[in-house]
């Protein structure tokens, strides 16, 4: 089972002191976030994409290719790539680009994030959110399975013998994760192509998670990719711990009463009964965590976020430490003793590559206009 964190790159004030980082602090944060959790041994980092205050991360391929120069194991991955504005060709080309930069520790995860006014920024209109989420993605999809592509469209213009570069590296494309809130419709497009579904997992209660679970497990059977408990599940959480739990509330508390997407809301203590938010000792999120699978099944990740709402950067780092040490070791070990034989893992390049019957130079070369033929020596 993969464990990770994952951001959403907000630049917040912090309640304590008043303290609001910079643009170049909060981004310069992430980064130092993500390497400590290669150093604690966490297997993910994913970004959230973003083209507005207070949030910094628009370019989630640029940050990410920082990351790889500068880690060996971690698997890097996107919370959403808004697969509704972005166009599906620079989508492909540019994730294509950072899997060769990174050899293969690249996924991404496919979403229509939460900023309305992101639309018509982008030349689109949130009520097609959905249709494009589909037509894009269908796209995107041909974009690193075809060589040369023939498409035609209503959200772009079409596509005449296209050939989208870089090609995915051994010819696998990254795994996708479809992310989503409260959209059965993206439910249905993961198993429709067997792809992963990622549940957000942050704000709603866990009958909620459930039913959007269950439906795509349903629907991935139904499709013919497995059975229903084989289907490939991810899940977000939330969590602060100190090793005393009333430690932990007590630092938190004002954290969560000023956080910008649920503040001067529910109380804290409202909040941790009816949402997986997880406010205590690492046992206690041990055993908060281990719960999720009650009412998932058996998933392949699982995904913490722990930077958010104006947090300083040496709490996160200690965080980190925590659920490296404490929470991650013990997770890895009752997951994995719960987990059925059949059950897959999480996919990796390299277990995508395998299953393909391995790889090789998957370069398209250019074809003389005149003699049709590629130059002499391509393959």
């Amino acid at each position: 089972m993969q464990f990770g964190v994952f951001t959403v790159g907000d630049v917040t004030v912090d309640p304590t002191n008043g303290r609001e980082p910079t643009e170049a602090e909060r981004i310069k944060a992430m980064v130092t976030i993500a390497l400590k959790a290669e150093e604690v041994g966490l297997d993910v980092f994913a970004t959230g994409e973003h083209h507005n205050p207070p949030f910094v991360p628009s370019s989630p391929t640029t940050m990410l290719g920082w990351i790889a120069a500068r880690t060996e194991r971690l698997l890097l991955s996107t919370a959403t790539t808004l697969i509704t504005t972005n166009d599906p060709v620079k989508i492909a080309e540019d994730y294509a680009m950072l899997q060769h930069l990174a050899d293969g520790r690249v996924d991404l995860m496919m979403g229509r994030g939460n900023t309305g006014p992101v639309y018509p920024w982008f030349g689109q209109d949130i009520r097609n959110g959905i249709p494009l989420a589909i037509e894009n993605y269908d796209l995107l999809r041909r974009l690193w399975r075809e060589d040369v592509v023939d498409w035609k469209g209503k959200f772009r213009t079409p596509l005449q013998s296209f050939t989208s570069t870089p090609r995915p590296l051994d010819g696998v494309p990254p795994f996708v994760w479809h992310g989503s809130i409260r959209s059965p419709e993206i439910a249905e497009q993961a198993a429709y192509y067997g792809d992963g579904f990622f549940a957000n997992h942050i704000f709603w209660p866990a009958e909620h998670t459930r039913r959007m679970v269950g439906l795509y497990r349903q629907r991935f059977e139904h499709y013919g990719h497995g059975s229903a408990d084989q289907a490939i599940v991810g899940l977000g959480g939330q969590v602060f711990m100190r090793r005393n739990s009333q430690d932990a509330v007590r630092e938190f508390r004002p954290y969560f009463d000023n956080a910008p997407v649920y503040g001067h809301g529910p109380s804290l203590e409202e909040f941790t009964a009816q949402t997986p938010l997880t406010v205590g000792s690492p046992q206690q999120v041990i055993d908060r965590t281990l719960s999720f699978r009650d009412y998932v099944g058996d998933y392949q990740r699982q995904l913490f976020l722990v930077d958010h709402a104006g947090l300083p950067l040496k709490t996160v780092l200690e965080q980190l430490d925590l659920l490296g040490e404490e929470v991650v070791p013990v997770l890895r070990k009752e997951f994995e003793s719960l987990r059925p034989a059949h059950v897959p893992l999480a996919p990796t390049h390299a277990s995508l590559l395998a299953a393909a019957g391995g790889g090789g130079d998957s370069t398209v070369h250019a074809v003389d206009d005149v003699t049709g033929r590629a130059p002499e020596g391509a393959r």
